[in-house]
């Protein structure tokens, strides 16, 4: 795989030239490039900022987004995670962001990253800025090159030690990045500006990240079943991340994974059979007459969130059925973990914290299962 680096040493005198134009942002109306991807980032950055002011740009103020974006983009290409694209920046707020460009905290969790390089993408399309190009470029280089030769994506390359490293599917890493790389090797809007170096890079690794994302969903007793949060890099054994994170198979994961896999145009009979075990599965793991009920009490300020409310399980025939998001490996039954890292498996038996500041059961699968897969089957080609 070719580097495209070279280009970086343009890419941020483009990008100072960029950020001094946001006062005219304001004077052009355009049409708003979605926002959907970033809502993760967006809602991480403000759970950790609760009592930071927020002085936001307009969802139509193209420019003054791309600049920020440009701003935050690190000199290796990726980004930090848990950035609001959106704030206003004062020019303290702005130089001390330039004296971080060194720094090697770029991330794909949150969501992060692939999110920036679409953007930038339409922005370009929109405005032809060529800062916005080459850092669109820039960005895509910094996936590729962090790509494992075995086709995983890491947490938070080139970070070392703890979850960074292992291949991961929390906050959909792989189907995140592999839709982006599936995009622009298809040359599809608003990606239809690069080289042909760069769509044959970009094909030869969405191809070995699919192959591999194929390989991990996991089989049990010979049965294919969805997919683990992340796997260590050379075994591809499921393994743990956080303390409260235990190697498991991950429900809300795994469904952005199936609708990665059905968004195929042509799915192979592997993508079929993964797709078709996969809904299988979540049928028989729904979890009958649980509700989760709320209960809004005294706030409590823990380290990354502020507690407005506490949860508890209430038994209930009239419940829709639920899912929990982490089910044994072996047992393929639904289990939590606190911060200790034990495995429990009632929901009062988790620490607040944890308990509140965490997602431990949803309604993941159940559109998928009824709209999404019903559909994928009526336009399977034949």
């Amino acid at each position: 795989m070719k580097c495209l680096l070279p280009i970086l040493a343009v890419v941020f005198a483009l990008a100072a030239c960029s950020i001094d134009k946001s006062d005219q942002a304001n004077s052009t109306i355009q049409p708003a490039i979605s926002l959907a991807e970033f809502y993760d980032i967006i809602k991480h950055w403000r759970d950790q900022n609760p009592d930071k002011p927020e002085q936001l740009l307009e969802e139509n103020d193209i420019v003054g987004i791309a600049n920020n974006i440009l701003l935050y983009q690190r000199n290796n290409g990726g980004w930090p995670t848990n950035k609001n694209i959106l704030l206003k920046l004062s020019e303290d707020e702005k130089q001390n962001v330039l004296a971080n460009k060194d720094a090697l905290d770029s991330s794909l969790d949150n969501r992060n990253t692939y999110p920036q390089i679409r953007y930038l993408a339409h922005a370009y399309m929109i405005t032809k800025d060529k800062g916005y190009k080459d850092a669109a470029i820039a960005g895509l280089n910094y996936i590729l090159a962090a790509q494992y030769n075995n086709g995983g994506f890491a947490h938070s390359p080139p970070r070392k030690g703890q979850y960074y490293e292992h291949i991961t599917f929390a906050d959909e890493v792989m189907p995140g990045t592999l839709n982006l790389l599936r995009d622009i090797a298809k040359k599809s809007a608003p990606f239809t500006f690069f080289n042909e170096e760069i769509y044959q890079q970009s094909a030869a690794a969405w191809q070995k990240g699919h192959n591999l994302l194929l390989e991990l969903q996991v089989e049990i007793d010979g049965k294919k079943t969805i997919w683990a949060g992340q796997y260590h890099k050379e075994t591809l054994q499921p393994v743990g991340a956080r303390s409260y994170e235990l190697a498991g198979l991950l429900t809300w994961e795994s469904v952005a994974v199936v609708e990665y896999l059905m968004a195929e145009p042509r799915p192979s009979q592997e993508v079929i059979q993964a797709v078709e075990a996969a809904v299988l599965w979540f049928k028989q793991h729904k979890i009958d007459n649980l509700r989760i009920k709320k209960v809004e009490t005294e706030p409590v300020r823990f380290k990354y969130f502020t507690s407005t409310y506490d949860l508890f399980e209430v038994e209930d025939e009239t419940a829709p059925p639920i899912w929990a998001r982490f089910y044994d490996l072996q047992t393929q039954q639904p289990f939590m973990a606190g911060r200790e890292g034990n495995k429990v498996y009632k929901l009062q038996e988790v620490g607040r914290d944890r308990r509140t500041g965490y997602t431990w059961y949803g309604y993941w699968p159940q559109q998928l299962i009824s709209e999404s897969y019903v559909n994928w089957q009526k336009n399977l080609p034949k």
